[in-house]
């Protein structure tokens, strides 16, 4: 029996009627359905589902974010039109099934032994010999051997003394057929069960609505609120370490529904290990499970790929956040004007600060214990302090230096460099800038440590970093002191004077004065007091030092002009922060190779931190840490339903194509000339191969005694 693909065809009733279920119940209209489920589940696949709209907008832009939202393209799973397809797939395949069945079952019931003893001989696979033994005799023999081998036999008399032995083995090959489809009903079956289809039910019908707000959750109404009772929700339920929580969320398209459990989560533990690389190896989580009814309670460890289980609810553990730790930051200025202060924050929350005349929102966004890098030997030698900084996020800093990821022949030191602190300076206008620094300086391949700032303006940017040296103390406080000292008149007076008396002879007063001329616009320039051209783009550094040499000095003579202003201006700015650290009581550095050092680095950190868009950097010197939890909580009724689809797929797809169904007819007639029994044999197999020709000559042997040696 060949399965057809037209739909079922009723005789009955309107046209537009018959030919819709003509449609619904054909074959092709279900595989364009199944065609369009799959492609909608790769682009589901590939496409972040349920992401704020502010991350499409900033990877797609603004047009094809709202043409995602508009198409549901960001929750694909739950969109109206793809649980209309999984519903239309449903009653497809369930037509076929029905139309289909029927013709399987009569099928497999017939053995097909009227056929025309004639047409045997336009078979492929066929046999003929004259038996020894009377039509009778070989017809009982030849059942008893096919039935004993596992077939079905069935044996016809015919007038004139001839037998029809008709036999058919593999009809499992047709209930694969069956077994697949119904597969496909119970897998959609399932996934309706399991999405939000019922609970998008209860917003229609139930008075049930969309929270769209903010704040506390014990202050949202019962209308954004599911019963405990509710068949089937899948959501996320955050628990701090010591803290308790029984209300999960559910995302929807347009905000969130409040999922109330039978039970509270108490999160009594947070466990996690780290590889080498600082990925994550294991976390896992004790908890003990109370239940809101009877007060029983029962503990117990979720794990990765090992939830718990209590109330036909499965408990998952789908990943870990901060549970509201503590830190304690200290603002380093980054302009002349700023002032340090202190400030102590929890993260998820915010802090209000001002820089003098502006009020800013600091919000604390992360804190990040473990931080690892590479930092291994022969993959491109130590950073070096000419690098721009500005263009220099942390990862691709340290490989550019340290060795490019594909180059799997050196070999990687892998360096937890210590916490740092995540947060956003949010102006009166709304708008914020990201930025992360760390808590301790960091060691990048040149000797010198340097504390890391980084700072990007739209999430998908990577950051930026700002590099700024440690001191003897590990701290930032000579760098602070220098900029401060380098934006007063006075110290930079007196530190042109002692750089003209270290570097001129006395008995040369013009070279002096000429050289003070030039130190001086040198060291006004690099400190953002003067401007080299009114349309200046930078306020200081070595930007304003590069302006100043284009405008003024002929580019023939600006390689060798450059490299005697940057001389002079380095010599100054050494004994600048000799004063700045005298005008501290600490003794003056040496003219050493350390010294040279931690004056370049600084160097350039002053130069890069005019740029740098706050006045000041938060820098944490304390926190402590709370750990959360982030389950996922899911009552799945479906997943039975759709396990067992999984089971009948597998049993059917095998039956399809591992089963072959085999016919046999031998007829057996009275041969008179040969005083015996003429027996010819046709053999008829769904799918040809080697195997079904090595069964026919192995039947032939059987029950014809004919070898293929001795076939004719």
């Amino acid at each position: 029996m060949s399965v057809s693909t037209h739909g079922l065809r009723v005789r009955r009733g309107p046209q537009v009627l018959r030919a819709a279920v003509e449609l619904m119940s054909s074959m092709r209209f279900a595989i364009a359905l199944l065609t369009v489920i799959c492609i909608a589940s790769i682009i589901g696949t590939v496409l972040k589902q349920h992401e704020p709209i502010n991350n499409y907008v900033n990877q797609f832009g603004p047009f094809w974010a709202e043409v995602f939202r508009a198409a549901r393209l960001d929750s694909i799973y739950s969109a109206w039109w793809f649980l209309l397809i999984l519903a239309f797939l449903v009653i497809s395949t369930s037509l076929c099934i029905a139309r289909n069945t029927p013709h399987i079952f009569k099928d497999l019931r017939t053995l097909k032994e009227g056929i025309r003893a004639q047409s045997l001989k336009a078979f492929g696979q066929r046999a003929e010999t004259v038996l020894g033994e009377s039509p009778d005799a070989a017809a009982n023999r030849i059942g008893q051997l096919l039935a004993g081998g596992g077939w079905k036999v069935k044996l016809q008399h015919r007038d004139g003394d001839g037998w029809m032995v008709a036999a058919r083995a593999g009809g499992a090959h047709k209930l694969g057929y069956i077994a697949a489809h119904s597969a496909i009903v119970l897998v959609c079956l399932g996934g309706l069960l399991d999405g939000d289809l019922i609970v998008r039910a209860q917003t229609w019908f139930n008075g049930k609505s969309v929270y769209t707000g903010g704040g506390l959750i014990s202050d949202v109404a019962p209308r954004h609120r599911l019963s405990p009772s509710n068949p089937t929700f899948r959501g996320n339920i955050l628990v701090p370490e010591g803290g308790q929580g029984s209300v999960a969320i559910l995302n929807q398209a347009d905000g969130v529904l409040l999922q109330e459990l039978p039970f509270s989560i108490e999160l009594k533990k947070f466990i996690v290990d780290y590889y080498s690389t600082g990925m994550p190896k294991l976390f896992a989580s004790e908890v003990v499970l109370h239940d809101r009814e009877t007060g029983a309670q029962m503990p117990a460890r979720i794990e990765v790929n090992h939830p718990a289980s209590y109330k036909g609810i499965e408990i998952y553990q789908s990943s870990f956040d901060d549970g509201g730790s503590s830190v304690k930051l200290k603002a380093v200025p980054m302009a002349a004007a700023a002032k340090p202060f202190e400030v102590e924050g929890i993260i998820g929350k915010s802090s209000e600060i001002t820089n003098g005349t502006d009020r800013m929102t600091l919000e604390y966004t992360a804190l990040r214990v473990i931080n690892v890098e590479n930092f291994g030997e022969g993959t491109g030698g130590a950073m070096t302090s000419g690098a721009d900084v500005r263009k220099v996020d942390l990862t691709s800093g340290i490989e550019s230096r340290l060795g490019a990821a594909n180059k799997t022949n050196k070999p990687k030191v892998l360096r937890n460099i210590g916490p740092s602190i995540g947060y956003k300076l949010r102006d009166a206008a709304g708008q914020a800038r990201e930025y992360q620094n760390y808590m301790v300086p960091v060691d990048t391949g040149d000797g010198q440590p340097v504390f890391l700032l980084g700072m990007r303006e739209r999430p998908e940017e990577p950051f930026r970093y700002l590099r700024v040296p440690a001191d003897d103390q590990g701290s930032m406080d000579s760098f602070v002191r220098m900029r401060g000292a380098l934006a007063d008149a006075d110290t930079r007076t007196r530190a042109i004077e002692r750089y003209i008396v270290r570097a001129t002879d006395p008995k040369r007063p013009e070279l002096a004065e000429q050289l003070r001329i030039s130190a001086g616009r040198a060291l006004a320039l690099f400190a953002g007091t003067e401007r080299a051209k009114a349309d200046a783009v930078s306020a200081g550094g070595w930007q304003a030092i590069a302006e100043f040499m284009e405008a003024n000095v002929p580019e023939a003579d600006r390689e060798r002009a450059g490299a005697v202003l940057v001389r002079i201006l380095n010599d100054v700015l050494f004994e600048v922060l000799n004063l700045s650290r005298e005008s501290a009581g600490l003794a003056a550095l040496p003219a050493d190779e350390k010294s040279q050092a931690f004056l370049t680095q600084a160097v350039l950190a002053i130069s890069d931190a005019y740029f740098y868009p706050a006045p000041v950097a938060m820098l944490m010197t304390d926190f402590k840490q709370v750990q959360a939890s982030v389950f996922q909580v899911a009552r799945a009724p479906g997943k039975n339903v759709v396990y067992l689809g999984c089971l009948l797929l597998i049993v059917g797809i095998f039956a399809m194509l591992y089963v072959r169904e085999r016919r046999l007819w031998v007829w057996l007639a009275k041969d008179a000339s040969a005083n015996g029994t003429s027996a010819t044999m046709a053999f008829s197999v769904n799918r040809k191969t080697i195997d079904s020709d090595r069964e026919f000559e192995r039947l032939k042997d059987k029950l014809l005694a004919i070898r293929k040696d001795t076939a004719p």
